[in-house]
């Protein structure tokens, strides 16, 4: 079946129909997932915008194909449990991703405009990726190295979805945009926050680098589409508000902030 929204085939296990997201569809989705802030219509065209994925015994297959098998060392380790976490883009654990980088809890109690705001531009970031992983169905590296993913779980629904350019990659640079726009002094940490997470997908053996890439590429050319839309501004500027009254109250992050530290420093490998 043609997927023309696989929107977080490790946090849900299903792949959306074009036709998920029509124009009258109610804002709340199957699984959990909600309506993004743009109609279909309105994504950016990622088969436009994007090179197609390298080419066999290019000299970007061979960087992808190098940067995979340096990253088969970590399995099993505290990175890879990490990629697992940032695999996992349901909420409310989504929205715990970059408490650390920005020093705060962002839950539905009390941040629920920045939270929803995050569950929405989920569904804008990642459908996007959408008409290039279609039209190029590019294979995984754990089906052509055969070894195991962080969600092994949904290694069948990974199957199903072309790698290139990656959802999750798209999804996390979107959100590192929108939160280093409101939180500008947290900025350096957020932003390195969500190239961490795109490099999770390469830890968990379920993407090549230049899927990641491409996802970054991708999630600036949808947050600069959802600048256009009156509703997210306005969501926006709640969401900043929202955010120094949880500083206020001095609420504390969601996450194990000096494991993520310590565990992040651990990469050098991806490191240009």
């Amino acid at each position: 079946m043609k997927t023309a929204f696989f929107l977080a085939a490790v946090a849900s296990a299903i792949v959306l129909g074009a036709a998920a997201q029509a124009d009258d569809t109610p804002a709340e989705l199957r699984a959990g997932m909600v309506a993004g802030y743009l109609k279909p219509a309105e994504l950016p065209d990622s088969v436009a915008l994007l090179p197609p994925p390298p080419a066999l015994n290019s000299p970007s297959e061979a960087v992808d194909q190098q940067v995979a098998r340096d990253t088969l060392a970590l399995q099993g380790g505290d990175r890879f449990k990490l990629a697992a976490i940032d695999a996992d883009l349901t909420f409310p654990n989504a929205a715990g991703t970059f408490s650390c980088a920005i020093g705060v809890a962002i839950t539905a109690d009390d941040t629920p405009t920045l939270y929803k705001l995050l569950h929405r531009v989920e569904a804008d970031a990642g459908g996007a990726t959408g008409a290039a992983k279609d039209k190029y169905q590019h294979a995984r590296p754990f089906m052509l190295d055969y070894r195991p993913t962080c969600t092994p779980k949904f290694e069948t629904a990974l199957r199903a979805s072309g790698s290139y350019p990656s959802g999750h990659t798209s999804i996390g640079w979107a959100w590192a945009q929108i939160l280093a726009e409101i939180a500008p002094e947290r900025s350096d940490a957020i932003l390195a926050r969500g190239r961490a997470f795109g490099e999770s997908r390469l830890v968990c053996n379920a993407h090549w680098a230049s899927d990641v890439e491409e996802g970054r590429t991708v999630a600036s050319a949808t947050v600069a589409r959802l600048h256009a839309s009156a509703e997210f501004r306005a969501d926006l500027a709640t969401a900043a508000t929202e955010l120094q009254a949880a500083r206020d109250k001095g609420l504390k992050p969601q996450r194990d902030c000096d494991f993520e530290a310590q565990t992040l420093k651990a990469t050098p490998w991806l490191t240009p």
